[in-house]
């Protein structure tokens, strides 16, 4: 017995009424395992009347509630009983667009304000990356509020804030820029649609307020999005390690609905997975939305272009389909991991080089261990940020616009250098190669680039010492670090390279460390099947989602090979030229 609302629930998945995803089952284990003995102990308890109240409260003024809304409520009330402070301060819900968590929030929020939560000056910010978005939650409370005569006694409003006159609560909307915040001691604050949020920066101040009122609370809520190694994938992975226990028990309350895998997309008993409206009975509402979702699934056969939005937002799954994708969101999380290479190690040299549009890209490309490591760095011209992500603009100035890249977040990493100038001068990408081996004193073996403005590249490679080879006699002509390779037809080395890369990437064996910029990059590569069985690699949008970091991957795995003969150890070397020198 852990609480009438939550026990329904379970019950309805024991008994088969409802099927549940793989982190709801764990969130299941997980309260048996850490719940149950601290409520059996004294530790913690349930405010029943509180949760008996907020479940009314809704369900009088804004609607009924399903099964999982009711399963969720009584954890905000959940208290330790020492002090009765709240067990949970953050709350992760996360599904398929349309599954009633903006509705939910709505209603629990508004119930917040209220005498019946008992606290007063309670405030409540909602934050999103659009001043829309930010709105819907709470023109929705206004709404109700407008319908009501009832609640106009007790909520005095405007277009831009919500009052209590009881409690003297109030709740605003406000964007994620931390420019706009404004100071209010909240007592909660929830974010919308995360999937947008670039990082936790934006989190931390709308957080500043938080703790100067009792029992503050934080709810994280949206669908999942594009953009990896985001704020979302950070709230995730914190959300798996306390369903595993590997994290403090109580440091978030997660509860996320999603498919279990791209291959349940084709059965419509499984939809439920990702939105927990859809089993049997369905609402009025969830059956007119599965219509809906249903008309767009059928769609898919004649427009599979967007089967990558039907995946993310209505199954709430990131794009794992590798005819869409060269790398599975969990081959891209397991690029983390890094080996740093040493002085004297051999590697190749790949780049891709745009001069005003797109990015320049250069890396170096390592083996150790049986793994491929990539170490890069990428090169973009001001104006062309300025132009499509925004670079310059003040947050506050591009809401409602999809943040496709965080450029500043990256240049700040040291990921990429933004340049100044009409054009990216050729030298950059040449002088980095040559930084890399005087410097870093790395044995480059070849350096290799499609044939794409190489007549501006060439003469400067030249120039510096480089020479171009396109035979076997060239390459063993001219010394390792010199050595410079044209592939003449990109499109055709992609079917070439295909096994190897993808394999490399499904046994983990690709690295590129803490390099979110390069997990952008290879997740915008759509992998194309030709009609006659070849591979294509080419952008899934032509304008913001770029691809060159990859394409200067794929030129260096070209000639990965010749990374499996072994480099030299400068040390060992020495000590052998000093034994040869004695015997003497």
């Amino acid at each position: 017995m852990i609480q009438r609302y939550v026990d329904a629930y379970i019950e309805d998945y024991n008994t088969g009424r409802i099927e549940l995803n793989q982190e709801r089952i764990e969130l299941f284990e997980y309260l048996e395992r850490e719940i149950v003995p601290r409520l059996e102990s004294g530790e913690i308890y349930f405010n029943e009347k509180q949760i008996d109240d907020c479940v009314g409260y809704i369900e009088r003024w804004f609607f009924p509630l399903e099964p999982f809304q009711k399963f969720l409520i009584p954890f905000i009330f959940l208290y330790f009983k020492k002090n009765n402070l709240i067990v949970y301060r953050k709350f992760l819900y996360m599904m398929a667009r349309g599954a009633g968590k903006n509705g939910l929030i709505s209603g629990v929020a508004s119930f917040l304000l209220t005498p019946m939560h008992g606290v007063k000056n309670y405030n409540i910010s909602i934050i999103a990356n659009s001043e829309d978005q930010a709105k819907t939650s709470f023109h929705e409370i206004y709404t109700v509020i407008e319908e009501n005569a009832k609640l106009e006694r007790l909520f005095y409003k405007t277009k831009s804030e919500i009052l209590s006159r009881q409690t003297k609560s109030i709740i605003k909307f406000r964007t994620s820029n931390g420019n706009t915040k404004d100071g209010l001691r909240d007592g909660a604050v929830i974010f919308d649609e995360i999937h947008q949020y670039e990082s936790n920066r934006d989190v931390r101040v709308h957080l500043s307020g938080l703790g100067k009122v009792i029992n503050p609370r934080e709810f994280y809520i949206g669908t999942d999005g594009y953009v990896r190694e985001g704020f979302i994938d950070k709230q995730k992975e914190k959300a798996k390690a306390v369903l595993k226990g590997r994290a403090r028990w109580n440091s978030i309350f997660p509860f996320i609905c999603k498919l279990d895998s791209v291959e349940q997309v084709d059965d419509k008993t499984k939809w439920q997975l990702a939105n927990p409206m859809f089993h049997e009975p369905m609402s009025d509402y969830a059956a007119n939305l599965f219509e809906t979702v249903l008309e767009q699934y059928e769609d898919l056969q004649d427009d599979p272009s967007n089967r990558e939005e039907f995946l993310t937002k209505r199954m709430n799954l990131p794009v794992t389909d590798t005819e869409r994708s060269v790398a599975t969101y969990e081959e891209l999380v397991a690029t983390k991991e890094w080996k740093e290479p040493y002085e004297g190690q051999r590697c190749i040299g790949g780049f891709d080089f745009a001069s005003t549009r797109d990015f320049a890209a250069v890396g170096l490309l390592f083996k150790s261990d049986e793994k491929y490591v990539w170490k890069t760095h990428s090169f973009v011209r001001k104006g062309f940020a300025d132009a499509i992500y925004g670079y310059s603009k003040p947050k506050d100035t591009i809401n409602g616009k999809r943040q496709f890249a965080p450029i500043r977040l990256w240049e700040e990493k040291g990921w990429l250098t933004v340049v100044d100038t009409p054009t990216i001068d050729p030298h950059v990408i040449v002088n980095w190669f040559v930084e890399q081996r005087d410097l870093y004193a790395f044995d480059i073996d070849t350096i290799l680039g499609d044939y794409f403005r190489m007549d501006l590249l060439r003469p400067i490679f030249l120039e510096a010492g480089f020479e171009q080879v396109v035979s076997e006699r060239d390459r063993e002509r001219v010394p390792s670090g010199y050595r410079l390779e044209v592939v003449r037809n990109p499109r055709a080395i992609d079917s070439l390279l295909a096994p190897r890369i993808e394999n490399a990437f499904a046994g983990h064996k690709i690295l590129f460390g803490e390099n979110d910029m390069m997990r952008w990059y290879t997740n915008n590569v759509l992998r194309k099947l030709k009609s006659d069985g070849n591979v294509e690699y080419l952008k899934k949008e032509d304008v913001r989602r770029k691809i060159d970091g990859f394409k200067a991957f794929e030129c260096a795995m070209y000639r990965a090979d010749e990374l499996n003969e072994p480099s030299y150890d400068f040390e060992d070397f020495y000590d052998d030229v000093m034994d040869w020198y004695e015997a003497e």
